[in-house]
């Protein structure tokens, strides 16, 4: 999956801020994919922290940092899950800070698919949002959304990166034009 990576982010972001968005996953292998949303979160200027949270391996640590996210400032969790993918729909269930699960293709998956439907089928009162197989990038766009809706800043950041994806769309059709091709 091909990103455009966001523009710049302005000045206002410091080292010393506390992280807003908390990503996670559990396997080190993980860390491949969710790399992509460090990325975009930093390109953005949002401040974020990233670990390792294993529902299988440290199950106490995945409460403890489910029920303590929201008193350690974070307003959003981004969760890698790959396989039957219990970390974002286990992270939900002990927060209520929203949660965006991000399926991975791993070793043990069925292409991700497995993933995919373990976080669209929680019950009822705990939802986790889902973007795509591997989808990390578009989980720091949406978990940026949701800050901007109270942060006029990251609104901004966000008006001039859909601005250069329209730019970027319209140049490849200028090139198309140029070469002889139509997009009628």
């Amino acid at each position: 999956m091909t990103t455009t990576p966001p523009p710049a982010a302005p000045a206002g972001l410091d080292s010393t801020d506390s992280p807003l968005v908390g990503i996670i996953m559990g396997s080190q292998s993980d860390l491949k994919i969710m790399s992509a949303a460090a990325e975009v979160l930093r390109q953005f200027g949002v401040a974020y922290e990233i670990t390792l949270v294993s529902p299988h391996r440290t199950p106490h640590r995945l409460v403890e940092y489910a029920e303590t996210a929201r008193k350690r400032g974070l307003r959003v969790i981004i969760a890698g899950g790959g396989g039957a993918a219990h970390l974002p729909g286990m992270v939900a269930a002990f927060t209520i800070l929203p949660v965006i699960g991000v399926p991975i293709n791993s070793v043990t998956s069925l292409h991700g698919l497995d993933s995919v439907l373990s976080m669209l089928q929680m019950p009822a009162g705990v939802p986790v949002a889902t973007v795509t197989i591997d989808g990390a990038a578009n989980a720091a766009v949406l978990a940026t959304e949701i800050l901007a809706i109270s942060n006029a800043r990251l609104a901004d950041v966000l008006e001039r990166y859909r601005t250069s994806l329209k730019d970027k769309v319209m140049r490849t059709i200028e090139e198309l034009r140029k070469g002889g091709f139509s997009d009628d």
